[in-house]
């Protein structure tokens, strides 16, 4: 298919930890069983419907189901019990990182694979502190797409080499910064955090005000204070730090939370 272009990628089992916490890279199988359940999530529908037919060819891999949104992704990985969720982050009702939390706070023995466009290093980060058990671009070729699904069968994470080093370089940073002492967080407030971590999330003012019960302009002032106190230019360098730090506090509802 045409959007699914040529890509070298090495596949290679990783277990590490830091002194910010341990990463759960060393990896059960995926399934004891002849097949892989697959549950496939994104919101391109010519993407996700290309993706299912090809898979759909390999007689160890069987599509289970389809989603296109956060809450869509929830209710279906409850619904089909997959074995492996294939998950987008850009989503229209939110960030697959919700989902991914949301997903194995129910279903925590589920496997799952972020498959998406984005290289950022705070997104990989942040998806392999919460859970995730491989990053993927979709440039990726199918056949080393299976291959990558075949090794997770065998407990290997699927990642490629330049992704695992990434990873090693960015919790060693992390690990140093500790040792160091220069992780400018603890000068912040209790209510700091709280907005710190959603601004995580993107979420907007007048969302973080109706989830503290705070005005707008309380919210505005608590901003400035954060970018002042951690030496940040803007409220995206904001987001990246509370990605990238993972702070342990309330995290921000995905829409599934707030209808439920």
């Amino acid at each position: 298919m045409g959007f699914i272009y040529q890509f070298a990628i090495s596949i290679v089992p990783i277990s590490f930890s830091n002194t910010h916490g341990s990463i759960p890279f060393k990896i059960e199988r995926l399934t004891s069983g002849n097949k892989v359940k697959i549950l496939i999530v994104d919101d391109h529908n010519l993407f996700r419907e290309g993706l299912v037919s090809m898979l759909s060819r390999y007689p160890d891999i069987t599509i289970v189901g389809e989603a296109g949104t956060v809450r869509d992704a929830i209710a279906k990985t409850l619904e089909l019990s997959p074995d492996l969720v294939l998950l987008d982050i850009s989503l229209p009702d939110g960030s697959g990182i919700d989902a991914l939390r949301e997903i194995l706070n129910h279903r925590p023995n589920t496997k799952i694979v972020m498959l998406t466009i984005h290289e950022a290093d705070d997104l990989l980060i942040s998806a392999i502190r919460n859970g995730a058990v491989g990053y993927l671009l979709k440039n990726i070729p199918i056949s080393k797409l299976v291959k990558t699904l075949q090794g997770l069968a065998n407990g290997e994470a699927a990642l490629s080499r330049k992704m695992t080093n990434r990873i090693v370089e960015e919790f060693s940073r992390i690990g140093k910064t500790h040792e160091n002492g220069n992780h400018s967080a603890s000068i912040l407030t209790t209510r700091e955090l709280e907005i710190l971590q959603l601004l995580g999330t993107e979420a907007t003012n007048q969302h973080i005000a109706e989830h503290l019960v705070i005005s707008e302009n309380t919210v505005k002032v608590h901003v400035h204070n954060i970018l002042e106190k951690l030496n940040l230019r803007n409220r995206r360098e904001a987001a990246q730090y509370a990605r990238r730090y993972e702070f342990d506090l309330l995290p921000w509802p995905t829409p599934y939370q707030q209808k439920k």
